[in-house]
C-alpha cells in the first residue's frame, strides 16, 4: 500500500506528516483549515490539499502570500479566512503557538531525507581528523547532520559541537536566528542545506571562522566565506550619511509575527 506522500506524486524523502495532519485536524474537529508554505514547498500545496480534504472531510486554504521564514507564521490571515486551525509547513517553531491569534495550529518541519551515507565518505575524505568542527543545518536535514556526526565519531580528534539557540533544535540554524559558538575552540563550521541564506547569518556572527557547506541536493562541499569588512563599510557610509538629516522615517513592516512593535516606543 502506498504512503500518504506518495498517493498524488509527493517525492518519497520529504516527510509532509501527511498522517499526522490528518489526526491532528480530525482531534480539533476543525472544518476549515489554513495551510501555509514557503515558496520552495508550494509546488506541493495543491496535491497536500486534496490529500487533506479526502481524508478528513475539512475545508483547506492555502495561503497565497510569500512566507519568507519561521517568522512569518501568518495566523491573523488563517483567523480572517474564518479557518479554526493552521498548518504552517517548512519551518520550526521559532514563533509559539500560544502567542497565535488561531487558537489550533501545527508545525510540520518537512524533513528531507538524503544520502547520508555520501555526506559521510564526502566529509571523511576531505575534512581533516584533526579540525575542531562545529555542524549546523536547516530544519529539513538536521536530523540526516545529527546521524552523518553519529557516524563521523571516530574520524575526529575532537568531539564535533552542535550548537542550538533555544526555541530552535540543537543545530539549527536559520536567516535571522543562528547559534553561537566560541571561535577559541573552533576552527570550523559545516552546514549542511542549500542555498546561502542561512549560513551567512552565521557567518557575520561569526568572522574569523572558516566554512563549509555540504549541499545535499548537488552532494558537493564548497568552501564559503562573507566579507564582513565589506558589510561594515558599507553600513558605516549609510551611518554618515544618515548623519546629516533632520528627520528620519521609520517603516515598520506587518510580515507574519516579524519584528516588533517596541522598536518604535524606544526614546534616545
Amino acid at each position: 500500500m502506498e504512503s500518504a506522500e506518495s498517493e498524488l506524486g509527493l517525492p518519497s524523502n520529504y516527510r509532509f506528516e501527511i498522517d499526522k495532519c490528518v489526526r491532528r485536524i480530525k482531534e480539533k474537529n476543525a472544518t476549515r483549515v489554513a495551510l501555509q508554505f514557503p515558496e520552495g514547498l508550494l509546488m506541493f500545496a495543491a496535491p497536500i490539499a486534496d490529500i487533506l480534504e479526502a481524508k478528513t472531510g475539512a475545508e483547506m486554504v492555502i495561503l497565497g502570500d510569500v512566507t519568507y521564514g519561521a517568522c512569518c507564521v501568518d495566523d491573523y490571515s488563517a483567523v480572517a479566512l474564518g479557518c479554526d486551525f493552521l498548518i504552517h509547513y517548512g519551518h520550526s517553531c521559532l514563533i509559539s503557538i500560544k502567542d497565535c491569534l488561531i487558537s489550533s495550529m501545527m508545525y510540520v518541519f518537512v524533513e528531507i531525507e538524503i544520502d547520508i551515507q555520501h555526506f559521510v565518505d564526502t566529509v571523511r575524505r576531505l575534512v581533516s581528523p584533526e579540525t575542531r568542527l562545529a555542524c549546523i543545518a536547516t530544519i529539513q536535514f538536521v536530523s540526516s547532520m545529527r546521524a552523518g556526526m553519529q557516524m563521523l565519531r571516530d574520524h575526529f580528534q575532537h568531539p564535533v559541537i552542535i550548537p542550538q539557540n533555544r526555541p530552535l533544535s540543537s543545530g539549527e540554524i536559520l536567516g535571522c536566528t543562528s547559534p553561537v559558538v566560541d571561535p577559541a575552540t573552533v576552527d570550523m563550521v559545516l552546514y549542511v542545506g542549500d542555498g546561502r541564506f542561512h549560513l551567512e547569518s552565521f557567518l557575520i556572527a561569526h568572522p574569523t571562522l572558516n566554512a563549509l557547506q555540504y549541499d545535499p541536493h548537488n552532494k558537493t562541499l564548497t568552501k564559503e566565506s562573507y566579507n564582513t569588512t565589506e558589510m561594515r563599510t558599507l553600513r558605516k557610509e549609510a551611518v554618515k550619511k544618515g548623519m546629516s538629516a533632520k528627520s528620519f522615517a521609520l517603516i515598520m513592516g506587518t510580515l507574519g509575527r516579524q519584528g516588533s512593535p517596541r522598536i518604535s516606543t524606544v526614546s534616545y
